[in-house]
């Protein structure tokens, strides 16, 4: 199995960038489609992006299409997110997550239950 580790949250300005990574270890990423959802307090976990194991295929949530971009180094076994434009409704713990590709089937699914693996997440929080 992969284990996966989150990094580069924190606290910023509406308006400004963050870049969060996942770095994967015990099995080589390249394996696993990627996906990140975030959790906002007192709210559910919400999809936001995918990427297959390739790097070929992405697939974004509304409402950060144009502001996020996500991308994957798989010689380095990394994931990682760039967010711009960051907005106080962007405020969560952000979590990366892997699952095997299923042939046939993109986005491969938009709900948390179906990523079989998780990190323990990276805290953003953006001032209004």
């Amino acid at each position: 199995q992969v284990q996966l580790v989150e990094s580069g949250g924190g606290l910023v300005q509406a308006g400004d960038s963050l870049r969060l990574s996942c770095a994967a270890s015990g099995r080589t990423l390249s394996s696993y489609d990627a996906a990140w959802f975030r959790q906002a307090p007192g709210k559910e976990s919400e999809f936001v992006v995918c990427i297959s194991s390739d790097g070929a295929s992405t697939y974004y949530t509304d409402s950060v299409k144009g502001r996020f971009t996500v991308s994957r180094d798989n010689a380095k076994n990394t994931v990682a997110l760039q967010m711009n434009s960051l907005k106080a409704d962007d405020t969560a713990v952000y979590y990366c997550a892997a699952r095997p590709p299923v042939g046939g089937r993109w986005p491969p699914s938009l709900y948390r239950y179906e990523w079989a693996y998780w990190g323990q997440g990276t805290q953003v929080t953006v001032s209004s």
